[in-house]
């Protein structure tokens, strides 16, 4: 069985860019206001999502283990 992941938008700093919904299709999605959210907060690991938060242009979204809480994204410096 593989990771699963908590997926958290800052929707304080969210630009409504629509990048992650285009990286991830079904993974994102913007509200009437244009701030993006997880379509599910807790789910499996997938590519398209980690690409989604690497690409999104003010880092406003957070991947970390739902087991253990240790990040994925951003990683620990």
């Amino acid at each position: 069985m593989g990771d699963r992941w908590h997926v958290e938008v800052d929707r304080g700093v969210c630009i409504g860019s629509g990048m992650c919904v285009n990286l991830a299709p079904g993974g994102f999605a913007l509200d009437t206001a244009r701030q993006s959210h997880p379509s599910e907060p807790d789910m499996d690991a997938n590519e398209k999502v980690l690409a989604a938060a690497e690409g999104c242009p003010v880092e406003a979204i957070a991947i970390t283990l739902l087991e253990g809480g240790e990040p994925v994204f951003p990683p620990e410096e």
